[in-house]
């Protein structure tokens, strides 16, 4: 399975958040520090305002920061959320040409393998992935 360039920024700007606490940060600075396009992070970060995950403050002094705790962030149910709109294959969608479809077994198998890959990244928190926080504060440069 491979992740959206999006989920993948999506998560960092979860990561720099986290190690950040209640400082607010900008779009600019993550893009800096991660060396990404902030033309793209800034729908990562409308995306994740949405979602409920990050709060945004306007005008002078704004920024963003997580508007909940890492802690009750799971990385499984983030990703499955961000990725909702891309099917594993294609008879995953409604509108699967594939000639095969009505008896092929290989979607179940999938399927499974799926959602045990989601069940295995419940596993984890926000939290759980800053377990080296001062290395990855350093990494980024954010002291």
């Amino acid at each position: 399975m491979r992740l959206a360039s999006f989920t993948d920024y999506s998560l960092r700007v979860l990561i720099y958040l986290a190690i950040k606490g209640q400082e607010r940060s900008t779009v600019s600075e993550i893009a800096d520090k991660y060396k990404i396009s902030r033309n793209h992070l800034v729908k990562v970060v409308h995306n994740l305002s949405n979602m409920g995950v990050i709060t945004s403050f306007k005008g002078k002094g704004g920024g963003i920061v997580l508007s909940k705790e890492p802690v009750s962030l799971k990385i499984g149910k983030l990703i499955k959320e961000l990725e909702s709109d891309s099917n594993l294959v294609e008879c995953f969608g409604n509108s699967s040409n594939c000639a095969i479809n009505p008896s092929c077994k290989l979607k179940a198998a999938l399927k499974v393998a799926e959602n045990k890959f989601y069940e295995a990244l419940d596993g984890y928190t926000l939290e759980d992935i800053l377990v080296n926080k001062d290395k990855l504060s350093s990494s980024l440069g954010i002291f």
